[in-house]
């Protein structure tokens, strides 16, 4: 079965650490860009992070939106077909259901994840 299941959101104060896992199965995972995606309350989706496959560039890159730039590492283990979002110091702001896809620069997103919740609150 072709999908991406997300896993590692909870409750978490201000400050605090999570990190996400997005396990893929039914396809080739090592061939596709992932993506993290969220969408707070009452709000549209927003990009948070992306790493390419570092198939023909030179090496594995990765790429942050100015909101998370420098507090959350996207990574991702190829043997294992799972990605991953560590989040540090997290913010109120932060709180939103975090969902992941893969794709490509010439396909955009073309399968989503069901969503993790995550929730900063003190």
């Amino acid at each position: 079965q072709v999908q991406l299941v997300e896993s590692g959101g909870g409750l978490v104060q201000p400050g605090g650490s999570l990190r996400l896992s997005c396990a893929a199965s039914g396809f080739a995972f090592s061939s596709y860009w992932i993506y993290w995606v969220r969408q707070a309350p009452g709000r549209g989706l927003e990009w948070v992070s992306g790493i390419n496959t570092g198939i023909n560039t030179g090496g594995v890159k990765t790429y942050d939106s100015d909101s998370v730039k420098g507090r959350f590492t996207i990574s991702r283990d190829n043997a294992k077909n799972t990605a991953y979002l560590q989040m540090n110091s997290l913010k109120f702001e932060d709180t939103a259901v975090y969902y992941c896809a893969k794709g490509g620069p010439r396909i955009g997103k073309d399968l989503w994840g069901q969503g993790t919740q995550v929730t900063v609150s003190s």
